[in-house]
């Protein structure tokens, strides 16, 4: 499938602002079944300082100065990109989530990839007992882990509410699961810190959902907007596979990768400090069009990332 992205972040501010640093994080990269045709972004105004490169987990980065006084910043992203279906793995058919724990704390290697980062808590996921419980009935001894995951972002999915507006970029895992609502991030939070509270690893994805549905299905949560789901490390051999609580479904062609890491707070968009005062207003425009199919077989195998 081709798509053609259009995303405008746009801050508006209550006085100028004479000094900002700001870490962008909206440059889409080559990965596992997915290309990049073109991506280009544009910083208004334009940036004293502008440099282009990688974050630790591969995610493309782009860092910028602005040292003169402005009243808003406004980041565009444009991208073309191709992406393939993934392989389905059998769920039934993967490791015993016991045995996928075990080596997944025995792992040799500190690479970005390893599931290593993915298994403890990090900047805005804990391990709260009562998620781990919670996570825990989807895990009788033996069940093979993919399944457990698959039945654990179905219980999320039926049991919260999508509901924008009751949390925020910095509302913590276990005040989300105790209200049972929220949006994808929280969504996500909450089955990331159940899987690792249970030691088994997970990553938080940050990307976009096609906004037009194939003819005749529902539209799904999260389009026309940044969404998130999570990646869950079932042993070497099957690899991370990628799962949508928000909308209980394994992520396909209309899920389209931004950003990997261990929250929220690792693919936050647009990071950064301004020197300024008063208060900031922020709208932010997403067009996800699909163009064409793809032959999966046309997709690259090299320089990409995870």
């Amino acid at each position: 499938m081709i798509y053609e992205i259009r995303h405008v972040t746009a801050y508006a501010y209550a006085s100028p602002v004479p000094y900002a640093r700001h870490l962008i994080r909206l440059r889409p990269v080559a990965r596992r079944h997915q290309r990049i045709d073109w991506a280009t972004i544009d910083v208004e105004p334009v940036p004293t300082e502008r440099g282009e490169g990688f974050d630790f987990f591969g995610n493309g980065l782009t860092r910028v100065l602005i040292d003169s006084p402005h009243e808003g910043l406004v980041v565009s992203l444009e991208a073309r990109l191709e992406i393939a279906p993934p392989p389905l793995p059998d769920a039934t058919a993967t490791p015993a989530f016991e045995a996928v724990r075990g080596a997944a704390f025995a792992a040799a290697t500190l690479d970005p990839s390893s599931p290593t980062h993915f298994l403890f808590p990090s900047r805005l996921v804990g391990v709260p007992e009562a998620i781990r419980v919670y996570a825990g009935k989807s895990f009788p001894p033996g069940r093979p882990v993919l399944a457990g995951a698959i039945e654990l972002m179905e219980r999320i999915h039926a049991d919260f509410v999508y509901e924008q507006g009751v949390t925020d970029a910095t509302t913590l895992p276990l005040m989300a699961f105790e209200m049972r609502r929220g949006v994808c991030q929280d969504f996500a939070h909450v089955m990331i810190a159940g899987l690792r509270a249970l030691g088994l690893p997970a990553a938080y994805v940050g990307g976009y959902l096609r906004t037009v549905p194939p003819p005749g299905e529902k539209r799904l949560e999260g389009a026309d907007a940044m969404h998130a789901w999570v990646s869950v490390w079932c042993g070497a051999t099957t690899g991370w596979v990628d799962l949508d609580p928000t909308n209980a479904i394994l992520a396909t062609t209309d899920h389209i990768v931004l950003s990997v890491g261990r929250d929220y707070a690792d693919v936050a968009p647009v990071a950064g400090v301004i020197v300024g005062a008063g208060d900031q207003r922020l709208d932010v425009a997403v067009d996800v069009v699909p163009v064409d199919a793809v032959d999966e077989g046309s997709m690259p195998d090299a320089d990409v990332h995870r």
